[in-house]
């Protein structure tokens, strides 16, 4: 089956099912080889500039017929018999309307399977739904099986520890937004409380007076798309704001960077990293330091 994934979660999943997708989008970069794969999506933002100027960048690009466009040459040379798109958010992927548009253009013979998951039993639907799209359902089980088991073994661990602090997520920092959708269930499962935002709410922009005044035990900034480099580049949207250095996370050391680009805003397999590097950082006694390139405390900025 020839399979195009226009979202970098889709194209984890996809790979993980043990197929390789004819085509992807600009960001898909893991598994490696994914980035090796035809690109059928452009951007018009600038993603290495500041998180301010990506979110004015973002905010014009709504006005002007969106984020992302596809390349319909390089979409008719895929010649796929599945598209996977999603539909969670305009500015994370490419739009399942935008697809659908270039395909009714092209007058391709494809389908279309589109994601929108919100919780975790979402993430974990959209691979059954994949693993079955691509006659792969005893794998997709067997990933399912696994991912659960892993799941499951952080919230026992997480129930045996004494105390639960709070916890907020930031996934952009310029204007702050607090991170929805899996995210505060993610929290919930590593030990912690989420104040801000119930289980599968959107990410919603926030006022930095909300955050001062839940003052978290920790602090996680997760810019959508960042890596912990841009992260530290950009880390003066928080560091400059009244009050900063106040908050309690700050004072007790247990603010921390994780990468959003690979991990917290990234509804595939990997999710399940996401986990147990949250649960490290609310319930560290509890559970291993996560990799560098993960997560690592804020009072760690390069000098």
């Amino acid at each position: 089956m020839r399979v195009v994934s226009l979202l970098p979660s889709a194209t984890e999943i996809v790979y993980a099912l043990g197929v390789e997708p004819v085509a992807t989008s600009h960001e898909c970069d893991f598994p490696p080889e994914a980035a090796d794969r035809p690109s059928v999506v452009e951007s018009r933002i600038d993603a290495d500039a500041t998180s301010g100027d990506i979110d004015q960048q973002v905010q014009q690009a709504e006005t002007e017929g969106g984020v992302y466009e596809i390349d319909r040459e390089a979409l008719a040379d895929a010649d796929p018999d599945l598209v996977i798109s999603q539909g969670i958010c305009e500015v994370c992927a490419v739009d399942t309307v935008v697809v659908e548009d270039a395909i009714e253009a092209l007058d391709l013979d494809c389908e279309i399977l589109t994601t929108d998951p919100h919780s975790l039993d979402d993430i974990f639907g959209d691979i059954r739904r994949i693993g079955a799209a691509l006659d792969r359902e005893e794998r997709a089980s067997d990933l399912l099986a696994d991912l659960q088991a892993r799941v499951d073994s952080v919230a026992e661990r997480a129930e045996e520890m004494p105390f639960s602090p709070e916890v907020a997520v930031l996934d952009w920092m310029d204007s702050v937004m607090v991170a929805g959708h899996w995210v505060p269930e993610l929290v919930e499962i590593a030990g912690g409380t989420y104040g801000l935002a119930d289980p599968a709410d959107a990410s919603t922009p926030r006022e930095w007076a909300e955050i001062r005044e839940y003052d978290p035990d920790i602090l996680v900034a997760a810019p959508c798309g960042f890596e912990l480099d841009q992260t530290f580049e950009n880390l003066d949207d928080l560091t400059d704001r009244e009050g900063w250095q106040q908050l309690r996370a700050v004072r007790m050391n247990r603010a921390y960077a994780v990468d959003g680009h690979h991990l917290m805003n990234r509804p595939g397999p990997r999710v399940v990293d996401t986990l147990e590097a949250l649960a490290a950082l609310i319930q560290p006694e509890g559970f291993d330091v996560p990799e560098e390139w993960m997560a690592t405390s804020l009072a760690k900025r390069p000098a």
